[in-house]
């Protein structure tokens, strides 16, 4: 009988590809940008600063785009102001609510994740081929989708 940890280390399902996936995309990317002034952060952080505009968004919107609980996406916020990455200003549309603005700090780390993402990115499509790798993509944009609904 095959043991479960060689089953999967063999043929890995769905979820072990993705976390192995992101933890390392987060080690490698988190360190690029640690690299280039922005030591502080961590992967947790990401949950905000992937989703983030540049004008400002809605708490309630990163915790509906990133998957996260609104309490979470508030204690990021919290600790993303302290360590000066974002602040929170009245929004214009409605004052009652908020929006969670990048600083310059803030953006400066978003421009910098965003180059490293899109070179970790070609990366990849030059080591499988570019139409593969799109392919890639967009299958796993649907698995995500499919699975993000509900409905694997």
């Amino acid at each position: 009988m095959v043991r479960r940890s060689e089953r999967k280390r063999e043929d890995p399902d769905l979820g072990i590809l993705a976390s192995r996936t992101l933890f390392s995309l987060q080690r490698e990317l988190f360190g690029a940008v640690g690299e280039q002034g922005h030591p502080e952060l961590r992967p947790r952080h990401g949950a905000v600063l992937a989703y983030l505009d540049e004008e400002g968004s809605r708490a309630t919107d990163l915790a509906a785009q990133s998957g996260q609980h609104k309490q979470v996406i508030g204690t990021l916020v919290d600790e993303l102001v302290a360590l000066g990455y974002v602040e929170r200003r009245p929004d214009p549309a409605d004052r009652r609510a908020k929006l969670i603005v990048p600083t310059k700090k803030g953006l400066d780390e978003m421009a910098k994740s965003d180059a490293a993402m899109a070179a970790i990115e070609r990366a990849h499509a030059q080591a499988v081929g570019e139409a593969d790798y799109a392919a890639f993509k967009r299958v796993f944009r649907l698995i995500a989708e499919r699975q993000s609904a509900g409905t694997p």
